[in-house]
């Protein structure tokens, strides 16, 4: 076993020798092995040319038997689309060296906080030293184990990467140690499948420094990390974040909660915007509440071009009907700011409900988001739930299609316009 475990070793040392002169260089553009909608929506397969000749070979030489994989991408995940709070192995956890003063206040939230951390449970990985050298992360595999058996989740509300490898137990990460460029790692955690489901084999968790992308390939038996910041792999990024969730209902009224209405939108958008050239960043895609300190993060941390929050307004008058816009007037960027995105947001929603418009205002001490991040951002309020005849309209399916048309046109008019000589 010792002597099997040191020959790996010996070829992955030499992999990312030659990943450090560029022989894998163009595994970053889009040709490499990923098993995920995040990066590419495909999945390829590389060979070696020849175990003489130790090299990767082109991936659009050789792709026999690719057409056949059967390996369905799946999406990013949010902080509760499953359990995937748990933590292993600490590489380098900044917290640990906090003072009683830095960590009560990193206790401090705006509002409830949504989902909590759960116990530890599952295996520690093993981790080798970090290669400072290496671009990727190796984590070794079964040798039986093809591309159709590993499926990677991208939980980027909670920090963490999930790979499914349905051919491998515990033991043989017990003795097979994940390598490589560590850097962006700061736990590790091996635990079985989900109980009660098709899964097979055993997840690797690892809790990562920041949200990152990725793009993955599988050779020699090993599977290829390289962690991207989401600006080097996109264009065009916009964060949707639907207000509540969870216990947090928002504002109520006539049988309808906001934080259905907003979900329901949020959801209506994914659809509208999955096939353009745009990437959507969402805080939740189910009745999960993350904290306002994480959706914050995620705007800030994408580096995104805008940031929408979907909100539903009420008010004690139940006659007052409309949309309201918000924006932060304390935080001014020039060009193309939050106040303009929330102007173009005011303008296309209550354009494509044919509704009334109620005007810009801003933030108050409560719209801790819209206030703390530092891209343009904008809560759009898209009724009144007090309000009988606006509530039936927004519980209806079709009108929230046009809320989400509205929200669309004004995400493409801010593209369009920044396209614009001068813009």
């Amino acid at each position: 076993m010792r002597l099997s475990v040191m020959k790996k070793a010996a070829i992955g040392s030499v992999l990312y020798s030659m990943a450090a002169m560029g022989l894998i260089y163009y595994l970053s553009n889009d040709k490499v092995i990923t098993i995920s909608d995040v990066a590419q929506d495909e999945v390829e397969e590389s060979t070696v040319t020849g175990p003489e000749e130790g090299k990767i070979s082109d991936p659009e030489e050789e792709q026999a038997g690719l057409s056949e994989n059967k390996t369905v991408p799946r999406e990013n995940r949010t902080a509760s689309d499953e359990d995937n709070t748990a933590k292993g192995t600490d590489i380098a956890d900044p917290d640990k060296e906090a003072g009683p003063e830095e960590n009560a206040e990193k206790t401090k939230k705006p509002q409830d906080a949504g989902t909590g951390e759960e116990e530890d449970r599952g295996e520690k990985l093993i981790f080798g030293t970090g290669d400072s050298n290496s671009t990727y992360m190796r984590i070794p595999l079964p040798e039986e184990c093809k591309a159709e058996d590993i499926v990677i989740e991208n939980y980027y509300m909670n920090q963490e990467l999930c790979i499914l490898v349905g051919t491998a137990d515990a033991d043989f990460y017990e003795a097979n140690a994940i390598s490589g460029n560590l850097d962006m790692v700061k736990k590790g955690l091996c635990e079985a499948a989900n109980e009660g489901t098709d899964e097979k084999g055993v997840k690797l968790r690892f809790s990562l420094t920041g949200i990152f992308e990725y793009h993955t390939i599988l050779e020699n038996h090993d599977l290829y990390v390289n962690f991207l910041s989401p600006r080097e792999m996109y264009d065009k990024i916009v964060v949707i974040d639907p207000y509540g969730g969870g216990s947090n209902a928002g504002n109520e009224g006539n049988g309808l909660s906001e934080k259905d209405i907003t979900l329901q939108v949020a959801k209506k958008i994914k659809e509208k915007l999955d096939e353009s050239d745009i990437k959507v960043y969402y805080t939740r895609m189910d009745d999960s509440n993350p904290g306002e300190e994480d959706r914050v993060r995620l705007a800030n941390e994408t580096r995104a071009d805008m940031y929408i929050r979907i909100q539903v307004d009420a008010n004690e008058d139940s006659s007052v009907y409309g949309a309201t816009t918000i924006y932060n007037e304390d935080y001014f960027i020039p060009g193309f700011g939050s106040v303009e995105l929330a102007d173009i947001l005011e303008r296309e929603v209550v354009t494509s409900i044919k509704g009334k418009a109620l005007g810009l205002t801003g933030a108050e001490e409560e719209d801790y988001a819209v206030r703390s991040i530092t891209v343009p951002a904008a809560a759009v309020k898209v009724g009144c739930l007090t309000n009988k005849q606006e509530a039936i309209l927004l519980g209806r399916e079709e009108y929230q299609d046009k809320i989400a048309d509205g929200i669309c046109n004004a995400v493409q008019k801010v593209y369009e316009d920044k396209n614009q000589p001068g813009g």
